[in-house]
């Protein structure tokens, strides 16, 4: 395609980077541009639209992102063949296959068997349910008491979602326009990434150390205008990285001062997706900026994944707003299902078993995590159920651990700067990218950790023949 059939096409009535990459996206969706049609040079749309190469660098790379073009290189971009499938492409690429091993330690899930048993929650629950109502309050009163109770900073509005990337989604959508930036810790959850780049937003990655993100980092990031900071207070995955009460105050102090020189619209979301199975202190930016933080707490890891309940807590404008949209799709989360979780959390040996579940999994990180760094693998402490370990190859990595039956999660989905080549804010305390990693979910060795760090840290030192 050449230039003038394209400005044929689109109006391009705003050249900004966001307005180019609107027009095409349309394009791109209604089928007016089909896929494997190759677009013009950015210097070719460039001036014949009278702007900058730069600009017409922008908008592609957010096409790019938004999974609706790609480069071929030097044969230059191209509308993706399979775009109407969406990106998701590090979801995918983190899924593990259905061939079985011998210990699959790659899918960051808690273990079955530190769960509560729902049985006698069900038997309770079941004889005083009331599933038969449109009407009646989205949250049960008795959960949204006990969860306000253990909220670790004020909230104008707590609700219930279906889980914590549901509550991410659904924050996000609502703070985040096509072409706006988001910082996010480097490394970070994939799903977040993926999310990103569904709405047209650039991920801006800030380095993190054994305390979560760097406020030296946050500070630069902020100079570019995000309208969203994405964090993980407590065991960060993949690293397992927990913020302090005094890093939390410092990332304060950063955003408070941003707020000041006129960004007041900027939303803290913060994920603490393994809640009561964390061993860190529960820590939130909002108990000093409660008007600009969403905080979301999910119960998959220390009740069960298929619960599928996460909370939100925020500002209640904005809350609200999320609340509004949910009620135009799935309405609420189940009843029954949110009194079985408000069972569990008020049940003595539920929460023993939790209670337990926490000092397994404590127990577990210790272990292998000793027994590697005794190993020569320089692994950090972490909490919850996933650690990160340096390797001098991932691909080897896997492919020497796949052959002692043991399954791993590759890195690099994880890496926020190498989803779209951004400079790493802070880099010089983050503990990459020079070295390559792997996430490993510790959470499921139940036992000889001895024998699970030789096959690690044997791996881990491995670089195969040919560079891999």
């Amino acid at each position: 395609m050449d230039v003038s059939e394209l400005t044929t096409l689109a109006a391009f009535a705003d050249t900004t980077p966001r307005g180019i990459a609107g027009d095409l996206a349309r394009l791109v969706n209604s089928g007016e541009l089909a896929a494997g049609v190759r677009l013009p040079t950015v210097r070719e749309l460039a001036s014949e639209l009278g702007v900058s190469p730069a600009t017409i660098s922008q908008a592609w790379q957010a096409l790019a992102r938004a999974g609706l073009i790609e480069s071929r290189g030097r044969a230059g971009s191209y509308v993706r063949r399979d775009a109407a499938d969406g990106p998701a492409m590090r979801m995918r690429g983190m899924a593990a296959p259905d061939d079985p091993v011998r210990l699959d330690l790659s899918r960051g899930t808690p273990d079955p068997l530190l769960l509560p048993p729902l049985g006698p929650a069900l038997s309770r629950v079941s004889a005083r349910a009331d599933v038969g109502s449109y009407q009646a309050e989205p949250v049960l009163p008795g959960l949204a008491a006990v969860l306000r109770d253990s909220w670790p900073g004020p909230a104008e509005s707590i609700v219930v979602v279906d889980g914590a990337l549901d509550a991410i989604s659904r924050t996000l959508e609502q703070v985040v326009r096509f072409g706006d930036r988001v910082v996010v810790e480097h490394p970070c959850f994939p799903p977040f990434l993926d999310l990103l780049d569904l709405l047209g937003a650039e991920a801006v990655p800030v380095a993190i150390d054994e305390h979560g993100m760097s406020p030296d980092g946050l500070a630069s990031a902020l100079r570019r205008r995000p309208a969203a900071v994405l964090l993980q207070p407590r065991a960060q995955n993949p690293t397992g990285a927990s913020m302090t009460a005094s890093r939390a105050s410092a990332l304060a102090d950063v955003i408070r001062s941003a707020v000041a020189d006129g960004h007041a619209d900027l939303v803290v979301i913060e994920d603490d997706h393994s809640g009561q199975i964390s061993t860190s202190a529960d820590v939130s930016l909002a108990a000093h900026l409660p008007d600009h933080v969403v905080h979301v707490r999910s119960f998959s890891k220390s009740h069960g994944p298929d619960l599928r309940i996460a909370a939100v807590g925020g500002p209640r404008d904005l809350v609200g707003r999320i609340m509004a949209r949910r009620m135009l799709g799935p309405g609420w989360t189940s009843r029954l299902l949110q009194s079985i979780l408000l069972d569990l959390l008020t049940d003595g040996a539920a929460i023993e078993a939790v209670a337990e579940a926490r000092r397994a999994y404590y127990t577990r990180q210790r272990a292998l995590g000793d027994a590697l760094r005794a190993r020569g693998v320089a692994v950090a402490q972490a909490d919850g159920i996933n650690l990160w370990m340096p390797v001098l190859s991932e691909r080897s990595t896997l492919v020497q651990l796949a052959a002692t039956g043991i399954r791993v999660a590759g890195g690099t989905p994880f890496l926020a700067a190498a989803s779209n080549g951004s400079t790493v804010a802070g880099a010089a305390r983050e503990r990459g990218p020079e070295r390559e990693f792997v996430r490993v979910t510790v959470g499921v060795v139940r036992e000889d950790a001895a024998s699970v760090a030789d096959a690690l840290a044997s791996a881990a030192q491995h670089l195969a023949a040919g560079g891999y």
